[in-house]
């Protein structure tokens, strides 16, 4: 894992982030419960970008089933010091063209925004999920890592489309990702999110913001409460889904195997608790929490009518604005903590994030700043995010 084929062709070389299939190249998502698991097939979108001549030259690791900040508790590669996403930094040195990653609670966006790259998570069902090691089938989506959005917007062209193999797939068999322009659109600046983060960051969204007027767009500081009511909501269903999927990894068929045991109870006990790390079974034990018998209704169950609630006000809000303008996180930058402190600070961080898993809408990192907006209009945000770095050049 990160290392990179040295050869090239006229499409480029991509990564791959270890959370999608490669046929017949080891996955594991980062955690030990999958250590030895080979696949015999490969993820759709990894398929769709070799037969249009694009090379993989890798994978990279991520964090145990992408549940961390931007990648820092793989198994496989822990990391000390200031934190960094393994595909977001290999994008921003040129080793790859581009790279694909899956956004389940914000990871790629936060690694994006610290190396200085992009990431699209695209509209939910717009490019195929089969091939995804699932944790939050409701919410996770594959996108693309990339230098810029035209970068971006060139590989989305080709993965993005409808594939029948994913149950969760829209019926529109192309997607329009054509960059525009974006003189006389509407960005509103959502202030709240913005008061909560540190200098450095708020520094870069006003940067961007100015950049944006600059090139002809209106940008409209508002007042947003919905984010952290959104956030709540996604990491109870996040939690739940998770919970549920992860329970097929117990040493039986593949992966990791626990080398002492009695019978099956010790068998799976023991297999999970030697292949699970500290966030994924604080995750598991949270998510069998809110689908408990006494909080199933109180937790999950209102989760999922504050979803509808949050989705319907959201757009509303795109009835005025074309896009959403708002950190990335709450922090320039990172640095290693202790595993056992990581569930309270993803839960913070997420708070820029979830949302747009939570409702599906597209959300793009760029910049070191983030820009949402309503369904389909991926394109938009890419052309906004082209607009600033045409006037970079």
């Amino acid at each position: 894992m990160n290392q990179f084929a040295v050869m090239m062709n006229e499409k480029g070389n991509i990564a791959v982030d270890d959370t999608l299939l490669i046929k017949d190249v080891p996955a594991t998502a980062g955690s030990r419960i999958l250590e030895g698991f080979t696949p015999l097939f490969s993820a759709e979108a990894v398929e769709r970008l070799q037969q249009k001549g694009y090379t993989v030259a890798g994978k990279t690791h991520v964090g145990e089933f992408g549940l961390d900040l931007v990648g820092e508790f793989s198994y496989y590669a822990p990391q000390s010091g200031a934190l960094q996403g393994a595909a977001a930094s290999a994008v921003a040195a040129g080793d790859v063209k581009a790279a694909l990653g899956v956004d389940m609670n914000g990871a790629p966006r936060r690694a994006a925004a610290l190396a200085g790259v992009d990431f699209l998570k695209p509209t939910y069902g717009t490019v195929s999920r089969y091939g995804v090691i699932s944790c939050a089938a409701s919410g996770e989506q594959v996108g693309v890592y990339g230098k810029d959005a035209k970068n971006v917007a060139e590989l989305m062209a080709v993965i993005a489309g409808h594939d029948p193999k994913d149950g969760t797939s829209l019926k529109n068999e192309t997607y329009d990702y054509t960059l525009a322009d974006v003189q006389g659109k509407k960005v509103a600046l959502v202030t709240d999110l913005l008061q909560k983060a540190d200098e450095a960051t708020r520094a870069k969204v006003l940067a961007f913001a100015d950049e944006l007027k600059a090139a002809g767009v209106e940008v409209v500081e508002i007042d947003c409460d919905l984010f952290a009511l959104a956030n709540t909501a996604w990491q109870i269903l996040m939690c739940a889904e998770t919970c549920n999927n992860v329970s097929r990894y117990d040493g039986v068929k593949y992966g990791h195997r626990a080398a002492d045991y009695k019978n099956i109870d010790e068998l799976y006990v023991n297999t999970r608790t030697e292949g699970f790390n500290f966030l994924t079974k604080a995750v598991i034990l949270y998510g069998s929490d809110v689908l408990s018998k006494h909080r199933y209704k109180d937790c999950y169950d209102k989760s999922l009518r504050v979803r509808r609630v949050v989705s319907e006000a959201i757009d509303r809000l795109f009835g005025q604005y074309d896009a959403l303008l708002t950190p990335a996180a709450f922090a320039a930058s990172f640095d290693a903590y202790e595993v056992k402190d990581a569930f309270g600070k993803v839960f913070a961080q997420s708070e820029c994030t979830a949302v747009a898993n939570l409702i599906g809408i597209p959300a793009l990192a760029c910049h070191g700043v983030q820009l949402l907006g309503k369904a389909f209009d991926d394109a938009l945000l890419l052309s906004l995010a082209a607009a600033v770095e045409k006037k970079g050049e």
